[in-house]
């Protein structure tokens, strides 16, 4: 699938092959935000309540995926789909896809698009793919996970229409809170 999003940018998604995981491990998948959305969970005898409200950091945080992405090149032939963003030849994204068990659904557990090559529809164009496969697999909802000091992620899923559905405070191993943005696809 080939989209063109800008005169200078020409994106071709793709699925993953085996190669491809040495050129994911080659991104720059790093960012850096000055905010993180925050929980509050009051506990009460006839309700809970949870609040996330974004809050400013004191300083920029630097957010390194490494892990994730080296996780990622020993595994990619075990996840549902992984697809690949090329523009001239160069990989500069992937996004990853595994199947939920709950309502049917597609989720996005990782994504990421190379730091000098953001902004330029590389993400929307992997997105609507993503959705595209979805929906052809019959399944109901595309989620996307994301942790929840990753502001630019949220609101790259806010802006593309995708809701908050959820969260998990011990979804991922260094104990951030994993928040679950959604949208249904039937």
């Amino acid at each position: 699938r080939r989209m063109r999003y800008s005169d200078k940018t020409s994106i071709s998604v793709r699925q993953a092959s085996k190669p491809d995981a040495k050129r994911i491990s080659a991104l720059d998948a790093s960012n850096k935000t000055d905010y993180v959305w925050q929980m509050d969970l009051r506990e009460e005898d006839t309700h809970i309540q949870v609040v996330f409200q974004r809050t400013r950091l004191p300083r920029s945080v630097e957010l390194d995926f490494r892990d994730s992405i080296d996780d990622l090149e020993t595994n990619l032939m075990k996840h549902a789909l992984v697809l690949v963003a090329e523009s001239t030849g160069v990989l500069t994204g992937f996004l990853v896809v595994d199947i939920g068990t709950a309502q049917d659904a597609a989720i996005i557990t990782n994504f990421a698009v190379e730091r000098s090559m953001r902004r330029r529809g590389i993400a929307t164009a992997m997105l609507v793919t993503a959705r595209d496969w979805a929906s052809r697999a019959g399944l109901n909802r595309l989620i996307i996970v994301t942790q929840s000091r990753n502001y630019p992620a949220i609101c790259f899923c806010r802006r593309n229409g995708y809701t908050y559905c959820g969260y998990n405070d011990s979804y991922y191993s260094n104990q951030d809170i994993a928040l679950f943005f959604g949208m249904k696809l039937r």
